[in-house]
């Protein structure tokens, strides 16, 4: 598939907010003015669409509604990109009713992470290049207390394409934020931790392949319907898959890449990488490599297959882009990750 890359942000340019999933915003109004600012600091202009705000309750009642606003926000020729406000558990509701020509048609930067995977797995079969990154209230919102490492990654994704990409560990990282409830807490994040970047856990060669993944209870909804990629989808893709502030257990973790297994998908990609698994202690976090590698490499016979866990992306922050569609490479023997192709255009 070609897919269609967006325009690159810049000053001045208009961005949609919407809620395809969680009504945050009307619970916890506060957090999410808050990630706001930082888009307004960066000169963009804020239109929020009739979701951002709605109910949360209502929202969770109707997901036409919801639908409605992806399908205006990508039909609407003032908006260059589309933030989502927060995610959430059930956007693959909104699914039917999302017009494919409208989203095929008009390419823009879509970003937003967890429940938004579903999301991003339609706009990539309708061939747009989508941004699986921080949402408003989770990431932007607390951007400033983040390493500013994180701040300038983000603006680089957004504003500043190039031909290629290398990314790079923040080796610190946060398992979520203290309680929205409380005003004082606006902005702050639980303990920051050090880390020891990446783990490389098998695999010798250099590979190539589009990238393309998301959380993995979000995509576990859709498995099955209308709206799951192909078998041959999934020729030459690098993979991710990344674990939510719900702490999936092993076992469950287990049974999904076992799955993915039957469904020959470590047959077809090139490479596989899993994120820093969310409130997982040190020992969980090395059962879980251990399961991984023992059902890819040795229940599924791919032993030379590309993988690197621990990796930024997803529930831990700060987190690292990645614009699903976008050729990437992952280079085993000097251990690095990089995009290979621009990201913007």
């Amino acid at each position: 598939m070609q897919y269609k890359k967006p325009a690159k942000l810049k000053q001045g340019d208009v961005v949609a907010i919407v809620s395809p999933s969680w009504g945050g915003p009307s619970v916890f109004p506060h957090v999410y003015e808050n990630g706001l600012k930082i888009l307004t600091k960066w000169g963009l202009k804020i239109k929020e669409f009739p979701t951002a705000r709605m109910d949360a309750d209502f929202l969770r009642e109707n997901p036409q509604v919801r639908a409605k606003d992806i399908n205006n926000a990508f039909a609407d020729p003032e908006v260059k990109a589309i933030f989502v406000s927060i995610g959430g558990d059930d956007s693959v509701r909104i699914l039917p009713f999302i017009d494919k020509d409208i989203v095929a048609k008009n390419p823009k930067i879509l970003m937003g992470y967890s429940d938004t995977s579903t999301l991003h797995v339609f706009a990539n079969l309708q061939g747009l290049v989508s941004f699986y990154g921080p949402s408003i209230m989770a990431g932007f919102s607390q951007i400033e207390n983040l390493p500013e490492s994180f701040k300038s990654h983000i603006h680089e994704i957004l504003f500043e394409p190039k031909e290629s990409y290398e990314y790079k560990s923040y080796r610190k990282y946060c398992d979520g934020y203290l309680d929205w409830s409380n005003k004082e807490n606006l902005g702050k994040t639980k303990p920051i931790k050090s880390d020891d970047g990446w783990h490389w856990l098998q695999g010798n060669s250099k590979v190539q392949g589009e990238l393309f993944g998301g959380c993995i209870e979000a995509l576990e909804m859709m498995k099955a319907t209308d709206f799951w990629p192909s078998q041959v989808f999934w020729k030459g893709k690098i993979f991710f898959l990344e674990t939510s502030e719900e702490k999936p257990p092993i076992h469950y973790i287990d049974h999904v890449l076992r799955n993915y297994g039957m469904l020959g998908v470590f047959d077809k990609i090139s490479g596989f990488i899993f994120s820093r698994a969310r409130d997982y202690s040190d020992d969980e976090k090395k059962e879980l490599e251990e399961k991984i590698i023992s059902i890819i490499a040795k229940e599924f016979g791919k032993p030379n297959l590309p993988i690197v866990a621990n990796f930024d992306i997803g529930h831990t922050d700060p987190q690292l882009v990645f614009p699903l569609g976008v050729k990437a490479e992952i280079d085993c023997p000097a251990k690095k990750i990089k995009l290979v192709e621009s990201w913007l255009i």
